[in-house]
């Protein structure tokens, strides 16, 4: 499975940075965002390294119906599948994309204003 020895996130499905564990898969591991937006608020990542969404191409398909399963068990175990929730893929810069490791946020536990911010 490619990795990035650079990239955090890749460091951080690896076990070697520490992290508050929410799910996991074969594909994907799920882990709390160390500068919440919500109550609830998990990035979602694929444990091989693609750097964003830019970087999809046809055969990923099955990776990312395995993250939006993944996403989809984070908000239940979260308790915020009946309130509702954000799901959110940012790509580049000036979508504050902080880590160029493709990474779906997880967000809810509260009301969530339009646009987001």
């Amino acid at each position: 499975m490619p990795t990035d020895p650079d990239c955090l996130f890749c460091r951080i499905v690896a076990g070697d940075v520490p992290s508050a564990a929410v799910a996991s898969s074969d594909a994907t591991y799920a882990f709390r965002d160390i500068d919440p937006a919500a109550p609830t608020h998990v990035l979602v990542v694929p444990r091989r390294h693609i750097a964003d969404a830019a970087g999809l191409g046809p055969d990923d398909g099955p990776l990312l119906a395995e993250m939006f399963a993944t996403a989809r068990a984070v908000a239940a175990g979260e308790g915020v599948d009946a309130t509702g929730y954000r799901l959110v893929f940012n790509v580049g810069e000036d979508a504050r994309n902080s880590v160029p490791h493709l990474h779906l946020h997880v967000i809810g536990g509260r009301g969530l204003g339009w646009p987001p911010g």
